[in-house]
C-alpha cells in the first residue's frame, strides 16, 4: 500500500478506534500495554521454526511443504522427543492446529514442560504443527505474491475445507495412520467444518478441541464487540485492507495511534481474550517475538459474521454471490450433525473464556451426534489453554490420557 493512503487508512481507523474506545471499554483495557504497540519494533524470527524454536531445547524436528488444492504452501513441521529419532518414532500422528493471529510455535512457547507441542513429543506421539496460509512458517502461493490482494482471498472456510484437509492427507499418507488433532481456538472451528466432510473424517482417529468455537452469537469481550457492532471489518475491507498484519508499517501505526494519548491499552489482551489466571508475564517480551501473525481481513470479517448473524456457516458474499456460489441465497450452514457419532472428541473449555463462550459451547454440544468427553477449567481464559503455566496438571495429562485411551491409531 502507497505511504499516503496508508497513513489515511491510520488516521480514520484510529480515531475510529479511539472514539469507540474511550468509553466503558478504556476503563476495561489495564496492565501491561507498551508490549503489545511495540509488536513492529521487535525481532521476527529468520529461520525455519525447527530451527527458530524447536531443535534448541533438544528435539528432533523436520520440515515439510505442502500445496493446497488452490496453490497455497503451507509448512508443517515434525517433531519426536528429545529421546527419540524421526526415522523410527512409532508413536501415533497427533496434528495441532493453532488459533487465529497465530502460527505453529503457539505451541512450544513455553518450557518443554509446559508446552502441549513437546509434552505430547515426549509421551511418544509422532507431532505434527501445522501452520496456515499467510502465517509467517508458511510459504507463499505457487503464482500469487503476498502483495498481491487475492493472495488474502480466503477465510477460515478455506482453512478447513483446504489447508486442514490437505495437512490431515498429507499426514495420513505418510505415516499410514488415522490422526489425532488438537485445535485451539480458530483451530477448533476449522476442526468442526472439516470433520463434517466424511472423506476427512474417515481419516481422524479423535480429536481434542481446546476453547471449541463453532458459535459465537454470545461472546462478552467487549472490545470485540465494539469493533462488531461499528462494523470494523467491513471498514476496513473498503479501504482496500486485504492483510492483518500488526507488524506491518500500517498496523504498528495504528496500535501506536490508539495507545499513544487516545486509550490506555494496558492489558489488551484481557479486554479480548478474557482474563487469563495463569498466563507467564515474565514471558511476555519472549512470546511477541513470535506473535502475533498476519491473516486475512476476510477472515476477520467471516468470524464476525459469525457474531452479528449467529450460524456457523460459509462466508456470505451477500445474495447475488451466494446465489452463483452456493446456488441459494443464503450461504450454507456446517451441520454438526454430519460429525461421526463414532469419532471421539475431547472438549476444554474455561469460564473466563470471552471468546469461546459458555452458551454458545452447550449449542455446539447440542448438535452434535456424539457426547464429548469435556474439561471445564473455571478459572482458564482463552489463552491459558496454549501458555497456563498450569497447563500439564490441568490439561495435557488429560489430554495425553484421552489419546491413549483410544489405542494406537488405525492402520489405513
Amino acid at each position: 500500500m502507497a505511504r499516503p493512503v496508508a497513513v489515511v487508512v491510520v488516521v480514520v481507523v484510529a480515531a475510529f478506534l479511539a472514539g469507540l474506545l474511550t468509553s466503558e471499554i478504556a476503563a476495561e483495557i489495564a496492565q501491561n500495554s507498551a508490549d503489545f504497540y511495540n509488536l513492529g519494533r521487535r525481532r521476527l524470527p529468520q529461520q525455519s521454526l525447527c530451527l527458530e524454536l524447536i531443535e534448541p531445547s533438544g528435539y528432533s524436528c523436520s520440515e515439510h511443504k505442502i500445496q493446497t488444492k488452490d496453490g497455497y504452501l503451507l509448512g508443517l513441521q515434525r517433531v519426536s522427543s528429545r529421546s527419540g529419532d524421526l526415522r523410527t518414532q512409532l508413536g501415533p500422528p497427533v496434528l495441532l492446529q493453532h488459533g487465529l493471529f497465530m502460527a505453529g510455535d503457539a505451541w512450544f512457547l513455553n518450557s518443554p514442560e509446559e508446552s502441549m507441542g513437546f509434552v505430547l513429543a515426549d509421551q511418544g506421539f509422532d507431532v505434527w504443527v501445522g501452520n496456515v496460509r499467510g502465517t509467517r512458517w508458511s510459504h507463499g502461493h505457487v503464482s500469487l505474491s503476498e502483495d498481491d490482494k487475492n493472495f488474502w482471498d480466503w477465510s477460515w472456510q478455506e482453512l478447513a475445507e483446504y489447508d486442514l484437509a490437505e495437512m490431515i492427507h498429507h499426514i495420513y499418507s505418510i505415516t499410514n495412520s488415522k490422526v489425532f488433532i488438537v485445535g485451539h481456538s480458530q483451530g477448533t472451528i476449522m476442526s468442526l467444518a472439516a470433520l463434517t466432510q466424511p472423506d476427512i473424517a474417515e481419516m481422524v482417529e479423535a480429536a481434542t478441541l481446546l476453547c471449541p468455537i463453532s458459535y459465537l452469537e454470545h461472546i462478552t469481550a467487549k472490545f470485540v464487540l465494539r469493533m462488531v457492532n461499528m462494523h470494523l471489518d467491513q471498514m476496513i475491507l473498503a479501504m482496500g485492507i486485504h492483510e492483518l498484519n500488526f507488524r506491518s508499517d500500517w498496523g504498528v501505526n495504528l496500535l501506536d495511534s490508539i495507545c499513544d494519548g487516545h486509550v490506555d491499552c494496558n492489558d489488551l489482551l484481557t479486554s479480548i481474550t478474557g482474563k487469563n489466571c495463569c498466563f507467564n508475564n515474565t514471558r511476555v517480551d519472549f512470546y511477541l517475538d513470535y506473535e502475533p501473525h498476519p491473516t486475512s481481513t476476510k477472515n476477520l470479517h467471516h468470524l464476525f459474521q459469525m457474531i452479528r448473524k449467529g450460524t456457523f456457516s460459509k462466508y456470505d458474499y451477500g445474495i447475488l454471490k451466494n446465489l452463483k456460489l452456493y446456488g441459494q441465497l443464503k450461504p450454507p450452514s456446517y451441520d454438526l450433525g454430519l460429525i461421526p457419532k463414532s469419532l471421539p472428541l475431547l472438549m476444554a473449555y474455561g469460564g473466563n473464556d470471552d471468546l469461546a463462550d459458555v452458551e454458545d459451547f452447550r449449542h455446539t454440544l447440542k448438535e452434535l451426534q456424539s457426547t464429548p468427553e469435556l474439561v471445564y477449567l473455571e478459572n482458564y481464559g482463552h489463552i491459558d489453554f496454549i501458555v497456563s503455566i498450569k497447563a500439564k496438571e490441568d490439561l495435557h495429562d488429560r489430554v495425553v490420557g484421552f489419546f491413549r485411551s483410544w489405542g494406537k491409531s488405525s492402520s489405513s
